[in-house]
């Protein structure tokens, strides 16, 4: 992530934060919002706008510098780094972006425009990974919006173990 005077810095959180696929916890009030259709779902098809949103939303100043941005899209373009985006009415309202290699998606960030979007995007992010037989979603920190999906921290060498065992997995994600 970017860090002070521009560098790049590296960070693995101990310990480290997971959203396990097998125990994900979608809220009754977030599963009507998901049936309801109200929001229309994509994967990779804004996968920059995702990206710039994400940045953009945090006022304070953000991790993702413009050469982070430029590397992801290369990363992307590799067929790495993925997008699920939200739409309502026919504009992006709301998405998230990671990494995927082998049986691991590695979540980056998330944003919304609209109450819901970006928690819709995670409902399907999950959908997807479950039924292409995904092992792992990193999302490197707990927070307290991860928490209510099921969230967990675990020690790295509990994470680092799962890891290895999920990048033994060929997993594809488009």
């Amino acid at each position: 992530m970017a860090v002070e005077g521009g560098r790049i810095g590296w960070f693995s959180p101990d310990p480290r934060g997971i959203l396990p696929l097998e125990s994900f916890h979608v809220p009754g009030r977030l599963a009507r919002v998901v049936r309801s259709g109200r929001f229309e779902v994509t994967v990779d098809q804004a996968f920059e706008s995702v990206m710039r949103a994400c940045a953009a939303q945090r006022p304070e100043g953000t991790w993702i510098s413009e050469e982070i941005l430029q590397c992801y899209l290369a990363i992307h373009r590799l067929g790495l780094a993925h997008s699920v985006e939200t739409w309502l009415d026919g504009q992006l309202v709301g998405g998230l972006y990671g990494v995927s290699i082998g049986g691991a998606f590695f979540g980056e960030s998330m944003f919304h425009r609209v109450t819901d979007a970006s928690k819709v995007a995670l409902v399907a992010l999950v959908d997807r990974l479950v039924r292409r037989g995904y092992r792992l979603l990193d999302t490197q920190w707990v927070t307290s919006h991860l928490e209510q999906f099921g969230a967990i921290e675990i020690p790295r060498r509990q994470y680092m173990v799962r890891l290895q065992q999920a990048l033994q997995v060929e997993c594809a994600f488009v």
